[in-house]
C-alpha cells in the first residue's frame, strides 16, 4: 500500500481529498474542493441542485476519477487505482444510498436488505440475522417476509438504508436519501444514520440541499457552482480548505 504524502491531513481522517477538479463534458463540476472526514463522523455536503454535491460524493467513493487532485481512503490512493481496484474498494469498504430505493421486487424485504452479505458469500443464517437487526432498528422488521410491492415509498427507503448498513461499511455515501420523504420519515432515517455512525464507527458523507437534514451532521461543507463556499462552512471544514490552498 502506498503511504500518504508528508503533507497529508491529520491521521484521524479516514477519507480525504485535496484540490479536486472535475468536468462534465467541458463544464466544471468541481473546482478546487478539499475535504476530510474522521472515522464515525458525519459530514454534510450542502448546496442547491447542480452545485456539485453528487459529483463530489462520486469522486470520494471512487465512482469517478477526478481530472486533478487526490482522494485517499486510509492509505489507499483512490485517484490512482484502476477500475477493478476501485470497484473492489467500493464493494468491500463503502456503501451508497440515493433518493431512489432501487429494491428488487422479486426478493423479500429481508433478502433485499441482506443482499450485500449474500453476494459476498456470507452464511445465509448470518446474513438473514444481520438484515433483521437493521430492519428492526428502522421499524420495518414486521415486513421482513413481504415483497417490496406492499411497502410505501418511505418504507422502501428504510429497506434501502438497511441494505446500505448491513455490511457495516467503513464509509456510507448518502446522496439526498431523505429527499422523497416526509418530515417524520426523514427524522427516522437521520436518527438511524447518526446511531450507525456513533455505535458502529461508520463514517457518513451526506449530500443534501435540505437545511434540516444537514443539522444531523457533525460538520458541513457548502458548495456553490462546484466551489467550496467557505463562509457557509463549519470551522474545521474551513481549515480543510485553507490547508488545501497552502498545499496546492
Amino acid at each position: 500500500m502506498v503511504a500518504p504524502p508528508d503533507n497529508a491531513p491529520p491521521d484521524d481522517d479516514v477519507l480525504w481529498a485535496r484540490s479536486l477538479h472535475y468536468s462534465h463534458g467541458g463544464s466544471p463540476g468541481l473546482i478546487g474542493v478539499c475535504a476530510g472526514v474522521r472515522q464515525g463522523e458525519i459530514l454534510a455536503v450542502t448546496g442547491p441542485r447542480g452545485s456539485g454535491k453528487t459529483t463530489l460524493l462520486r469522486c470520494l467513493a471512487g465512482r469517478l476519477v477526478p481530472d486533478q487532485g487526490e482522494v485517499w481512503f486510509n492509505s489507499a490512493p483512490v485517484h490512482t487505482l484502476g477500475a477493478l481496484a476501485r470497484e473492489r474498494l467500493f464493494r468491500d469498504r463503502f456503501a451508497w444510498i440515493g433518493p431512489e430505493p432501487q429494491l428488487l421486487p422479486e426478493l423479500k424485504v429481508w433478502e433485499n436488505a441482506a443482499l450485500p452479505l449474500l453476494i459476498a458469500g456470507a452464511p445465509h443464517r448470518a446474513a438473514r440475522a444481520a438484515a433483521h437487526e437493521w430492519l428492526d432498528r428502522l421499524d420495518i422488521g414486521a415486513f421482513a417476509g413481504k415483497r417490496p410491492g406492499v411497502l410505501n415509498r418511505a418504507e422502501c427507503q428504510r429497506v434501502a438504508l438497511a441494505r446500505a448498513l448491513v455490511g457495516e461499511p467503513a464509509v456510507l455515501f448518502a446522496d439526498e436519501p431523505t429527499a422523497p420523504l416526509h418530515r417524520a420519515d426523514r427524522a427516522l432515517l437521520l436518527r438511524t444514520l447518526t446511531t450507525a455512525a456513533r455505535s458502529h464507527a461508520i463514517t457518513v458523507v451526506l449530500a443534501t440541499h435540505d437545511e434540516e437534514t444537514a443539522t444531523a451532521a457533525d460538520r458541513s461543507l457548502a458548495l456553490t457552482d462546484g466551489r467550496p463556499a467557505a463562509s457557509a462552512a463549519s470551522p474545521r471544514t474551513t481549515e480543510d480548505q485553507a490547508a488545501c490552498s497552502l498545499s496546492a
